[in-house]
C-alpha cells in the first residue's frame, strides 16, 4: 500500500484552510514588522541612512572609529537632536569627553533632549544619561554587542524563528510543487540560514567580513518565507488542481512529495 505524504490544500476542510490563512496573515504582518525593526535598530550607524553591511559590522563588532554615544547619534538616535547639538557632543567625545565640558555644555543638552527616556526610573534598560558617570559608559569605545547580550538575543531568535518556520513550513507541505527537491530545499534552507545568521553575529567580532553572512542568511530565509507564504495562499484559494491531483483526491504518495 502506497504511503500518503500529504493532502493538497484544495482537499482540506474549509475550516483548516481558514486557520492556515489566518496564521499566514499574522506571520506575514509580523515579518514585515521585523524588517522595520531591523532597519530601525541597525540602519544609519555608519552615518549613511541606508542599511549596509557596515551598519551590521558596527552593531555586532563595534565601531573602532567612534564611541557608543556617537554611533547612536549617527544611527537610530539621529533624529533626537538637531545638527548643532550633535556636533557639540561629537566634538566633546573627540576631545576625550572631559568632565568640565560635560557640566557646562553636554549635560544641559542631554537633560533637555534625552533624560526623559534615558534615566533609571523611566527605563532601566536604557543607558543612564542623567550624570557624568552614566554618560562616560557610552562615551567609551564602541565594542558592539556584548557576548552576554548576543547569547540572550540568540536563544530568543533561534527558538522563535524555528517555530515560525516550522508552522509556515508545515502549511507549505500541503502545496503541489514540482520538482519535489525544490520544495525540500525551500523547507530546509531557512533553518540552515538561521544557524549561519546567528553564528555570524559572534564571528563578526573576529572578522567584520562575516557581517555579509548575516545579510545573506537573513536574505535567504526571507526569500524562502516569501515563497512559502505566497505559494500556500495562492494554492489554498486560487489554484486549480491538476488532473493527477483530482484523480488522487488530493493525496499524493511520499515518493512524489
Amino acid at each position: 500500500m502506497t504511503k500518503v505524504s500529504y493532502v493538497h490544500f484544495k482537499f482540506l476542510p474549509l475550516s483548516v484552510r481558514v486557520l492556515f490563512s489566518m496564521v499566514l496573515l499574522v506571520f506575514g504582518l509580523g515579518y514585515c514588522m521585523a524588517m522595520v525593526q531591523v532597519w530601525e535598530s541597525h540602519a544609519g550607524k555608519d552615518g549613511n541612512p541606508m542599511l549596509s553591511a557596515k551598519d551590521l559590522m558596527i552593531s555586532y563588532s563595534g565601531n573602532p572609529e567612534g564611541t557608543r554615544l556617537e554611533t547612536a547619534l549617527r544611527g537610530p538616535m539621529a533624529d533626537m537632536l538637531d545638527a548643532e547639538n550633535k556636533q557639540k557632543i561629537f566634538a566633546w567625545l573627540h576631545a576625550k569627553a572631559p568632565q568640565d565640558q560635560f557640566d557646562s555644555t553636554i549635560g544641559p543638552i542631554l537633560q533637555e533632549h534625552c533624560v526623559a527616556c534615558h534615566n533609571p526610573s523611566a527605563n532601566p534598560n536604557l543607558p543612564n544619561l542623567t550624570n557624568f558617570d552614566g554618560v562616560s559608559k557610552v562615551a567609551a569605545a564602541d565594542t558592539g554587542m556584548t557576548i552576554a547580550t548576543l547569547v540572550r538575543v540568540s536563544h530568543i531568535h533561534l527558538f522563535s524563528i524555528t517555530f515560525i518556520f516550522f508552522i509556515t513550513g508545515y502549511i507549505f507541505t500541503h502545496s503541489y510543487i514540482r520538482p519535489a527537491w525544490f520544495k525540500c530545499v525551500v523547507l530546509a534552507t531557512p533553518f540552515l540560514s538561521l544557524i549561519v545568521d546567528v553564528a555570524a553575529w559572534y564571528l563578526t567580532k573576529l572578522w567584520t567580513g562575516f557581517a555579509w553572512a548575516v545579510i545573506i542568511g537573513g536574505a535567504l530565509y526571507g526569500i524562502c518565507f516569501t515563497i512559502m507564504w505566497f505559494t500556500s495562499m495562492y494554492q489554498m484559494w486560487l489554484y486549480k488542481p491538476s488532473q493527477d491531483l483530482i484523480d488522487a483526491q488530493g493525496r499524493l504518495p511520499s515518493v512524489s512529495a
